[in-house]
């Protein structure tokens, strides 16, 4: 696509030739089709519009040198939005029609796949909704998945460049014993106030603390937050943080480089005794932080001090990177050849 400017695109929605479409009805799902209209045709009444009966996904898809185009533990996506499915009792895709679906939509636009080392990626959007007219609060009885891909550029416009974050005691995300461990439109639309307000205060994303306590680290935005103290990888576990795939991937680069990885509940004043901290997901892979702004402690923790991220986060970044596009050999079996 010469027309495209691949170093300088935003992440944004960009038309494609094409998506793919599965409906789920009388019990059972039809095979993948692909369709050129970038509409959804649906009853006013529709489960997803009034009930939240929506699930989705986030992956990308890498053009290598070589040029073959690779898929990121794909099916570990698979699986999530299975769980998400079932969560908020939704017919849920089989693991290998994802998969096949999300194929199908990458070849069916192969030419929008950004070219090597341009910074741009494929960015493929998996989304499972009710289509049922209800006006009870009932699960739908019938359902559609879809694919659709668009390429970005970097999520930060800073790129792997540290980023302020604020902590925001005023909104929760989620519940703690509600949808955060899911990938549902819910979580995201409740985050919209506070990002939008840290926005205007001049900072890249929020810091969310446990919605019970207040006492421990949740989540950095839409993405999930890690630290290194030491020799340790270091990141939150709770039931309202959506288990990142990245997250899921760094700790075992962490631990092949020979760090502990720890899993645990993150008290924030532990914030103090790190020298890294950084957010991390399919959009950004990582976003190190450079100072996290307690206004409510009148604090700030300070993890950068030159503008650089630290050593280990851009040892972990590069070696993720390497592996997404095929510079590094796969030992963990995490890429899907497309083509």
């Amino acid at each position: 696509m010469s027309t495209i400017d691949w170093k300088n695109l935003s992440f944004g929605y960009l038309p494609t030739n094409a998506n793919v479409r599965c409906y789920y009805k009388d019990g059972k799902w039809s095979k993948p089709e692909l369709n050129n209209s970038e509409y959804i045709n649906m009853h006013m009444a529709a489960t997803c519009l009034h009930y939240g009966q929506e699930a989705f996904e986030g992956l990308k898809a890498y053009m290598g040198k070589d040029g073959k185009i690779r898929l990121f533990r794909v099916q570990e996506n698979a699986k999530r939005m299975i769980e998400s499915a079932r969560y908020i009792q939704m017919a849920p895709p089989t693991e290998e029609m994802f998969v096949e679906s999300v194929k199908m939509a990458i070849e069916a636009n192969k030419e929008f796949v950004p070219p090597y080392e341009s910074g741009a990626t494929l960015y493929v959007r998996p989304l499972l909704i009710g289509t049922s007219a209800q006006v009870g609060v009932k699960p739908s009885a019938d359902y559609m998945f879809m694919v659709f891909v668009t390429p970005v550029g970097p999520y930060f416009k800073e790129g792997f460049k540290p980023v302020n974050v604020i902590i925001d005691r005023d909104h929760d995300r989620a519940a703690p014993l509600g949808t955060g461990h899911i990938k549902v439109g819910g979580n995201y639309a409740a985050s919209l106030i506070s990002l939008d307000l840290c926005h205007k205060q001049g900072y890249s994303t929020v810091l969310y603390l446990d919605a019970a306590e207040k006492k421990y680290i949740d989540e950095c935005g839409p993405a999930n937050f890690f630290a290194i103290k030491g020799k340790s990888y270091i990141t939150p576990k709770s039931h309202s943080i959506l288990p990142s795939i990245t997250n899921m991937s760094l700790m075992e680069l962490a631990k092949d480089m020979g760090l502990t990885v720890e899993c645990r509940k993150v008290p924030v004043e532990e914030l103090s005794t790190f020298v890294e901290a950084g957010a991390c997901g399919t959009a950004a892979v990582i976003s190190p932080i450079g100072k996290i702004v307690d206004p409510n402690q009148n604090h700030v923790y300070e993890y950068s001090k030159d503008g650089n991220a630290g050593a280990i986060s851009t040892q972990l970044y590069n070696r993720l990177k390497a592996i997404q596009y095929g510079d590094e050999a796969d030992k963990f079996g995490w890429i899907t050849i497309v083509r």
